[in-house]
């Protein structure tokens, strides 16, 4: 059963399928959907078509999907932002949302949580939700995210985050290379 139009979303991410996917996904819920791999190209798409939301990959190929959120919210104010990433992290979640982003999910995601997310009437997520958890982190998520939050305080630069962490470079690019554990 398809439902009215709830309305106009773009979907940015890298991964060609999993855009797609989504994509079709949200359509059959009712959706308008765009799609958009980079960030010049999520641009271009939101100017040609007035959207509502905007799903947007954390990571866009060499891009930081970071990079988005302010542009869109110049194009308008009210669209809602959700970002997406394999790569979760508390500094990642609470600069997204500083930067306007009203939503932050981690990847894996289905169709349903996403339309869930956007249909949020309020801007539910804050700095202090993001970082609410039930249960303390392990040591080894701990460690990714002490990490994140250093690599962020020096703006991306690897050689700096492995200074102030008294770790040679190559380690931390080696921690950086694998994937965030799931508590």
């Amino acid at each position: 059963m398809r439902a009215e139009s709830a309305g106009s979303v773009l979907v940015v991410d890298d991964d060609v399928r999993f855009a797609e996917t989504l994509a079709r996904a949200l359509e059959r819920r009712g959706w308008a959907t765009s799609v958009a791999h980079t960030i010049d190209g999520a641009l271009a798409a939101a100017r040609a078509r007035a959207v509502d939301a905007a799903i947007v990959d954390l990571r866009l190929g060499d891009e930081d999907g970071l990079n988005l959120i302010q542009p869109l919210h110049a194009l308008g104010e009210s669209i809602r932002i959700v970002v997406l990433t394999g790569y979760a992290s508390i500094a990642t979640a609470v600069k997204a949302i500083k930067l306007g982003a009203d939503d932050y999910l981690a990847k894996p995601v289905t169709a349903s949580t996403v339309v869930e997310t956007l249909q949020r009437g309020e801007r539910p997520a804050t700095a202090r939700s993001v970082t609410q958890r039930a249960e303390p982190m392990s040591p080894r998520r701990l460690e990714w995210e002490h990490i994140q939050r250093v690599l962020a305080e020096h703006a991306g630069n690897l050689s700096a985050t492995a200074r102030a962490l008294k770790m040679h470079r190559r380690t931390l690019q080696r921690k950086l290379a694998k994937k965030p554990l799931q508590d």
